[in-house]
């Protein structure tokens, strides 16, 4: 590939990294908006609405788009499943009960260990490149994210007794949202984001009501004692940050692969700070700025143009 096809393909791949960008502004705000729910809802019922609230709108989005679900066949309904398992079921009932443990400026330093997990796992499992540039970049993603989040809050190193159970459920999520990025290679390319998001999403969402009702954690009462706050970040979190977002992401990974779409999640921190400098009056300083150039350097190198594999020699 000469020098003026990769110059191309890296300004048709813009439109997409801006996408990312806007996927990540948004998720951005979830940890904030899933810790006040924290106090107001169980876990599972919390991550229950949330995920019916985000079945409700990408089938409204169908409906009005008028695409229809396609059939998926048997192979792919046991991925969909996997899919709708560890990516909706298992990585919500982390991320509502881990909240409970923690606050959402710890939680969001583990998640930041997401495209060093991706990363690792696609050059295992599917050879996919991790050139030198790449490690480089998810080294200074994860070290710029860790900087921001350290600076906003020096003390959330410093847990409770029980921070631990927090941690590792926080964890958990890692590990969900890895296998619900990579095991979305093959659907992705066969049935599209769109479709790819939509079932995964009313699966998983089966999944979580199926155990609220066994649990018997379907509480009616604490439904309608929801306040306005409440409901505006349950419309946050399953209109943007499930439904609209999930489907950006899928459409990064599709485009330009699970490695350099993960990267992106090392924004979440800085939009975090940057939407509580706008909108809460937050002091910004300069070590977040130089954790902000970090990320902003780690998403570069893991997504610039590959080199040209060498110059002729002259014998």
């Amino acid at each position: 590939m000469t020098t003026c096809e990769k110059s191309l393909t890296h300004a048709a791949s813009l439109p997409v990294y801006l996408k990312l960008a806007a996927v990540t502004v948004i998720w951005g705000g979830t940890f904030v908006a899933g810790r006040y729910l924290a106090d107001s809802l169980s876990p599972l019922l919390a991550a229950s609405l949330r995920f019916l609230l985000a079945s409700a709108a990408l089938l409204l989005f169908l409906l009005l788009a008028r695409v229809p679900l396609v059939r998926p066949g048997r192979r792919q309904w046991l991925q969909l499943a996997l899919l709708g398992f560890f990516g909706i079921f298992f990585y919500n009932l982390c991320f509502f009960y881990g909240l409970h443990y923690i606050n959402a400026s710890r939680a969001s330093l583990i998640v930041a260990l997401n495209p060093a997990v991706i990363g690792l796992a696609s050059w295992l499992l599917f050879k996919e490149r991790l050139s030198r540039a790449k490690v480089v970049g998810i080294a200074l993603c994860i070290g710029g994210a860790s900087l921001v989040i350290v600076s906003r809050n020096p003390t959330l190193l410093v847990g409770h007794a029980d921070a631990w159970v927090g941690d590792l459920l926080i964890g958990g999520c890692v590990l969900g949202w890895g296998i619900y990025s990579l095991c979305s290679r093959e659907l992705n390319q066969s049935l599209g984001p769109v479709q790819t998001v939509t079932y995964s999403i009313l699966l998983g969402t089966a999944m979580l009501w199926l155990t609220c009702a066994i649990r018997g954690e379907l509480n009616l009462a604490a439904l309608t004692s929801l306040g306005s706050p409440q409901w505006l970040s349950l419309m946050y979190l399953g209109v943007l940050g499930s439904a609209l977002a999930y489907i950006g992401y899928y459409d990064g990974i599709r485009t330009i692969g699970a490695t350099r779409s993960g990267v992106f999640i090392a924004l979440n921190p800085l939009t975090a700070v940057l939407m509580g400098a706008l909108l809460l009056g937050e002091q910004l300083t300069l070590a977040m700025g130089v954790g902000g150039g970090l990320i902003l350097a780690g998403i570069f190198l893991c997504n610039k143009p590959l080199a040209s594999v060498g110059k002729k020699r002259i014998l």
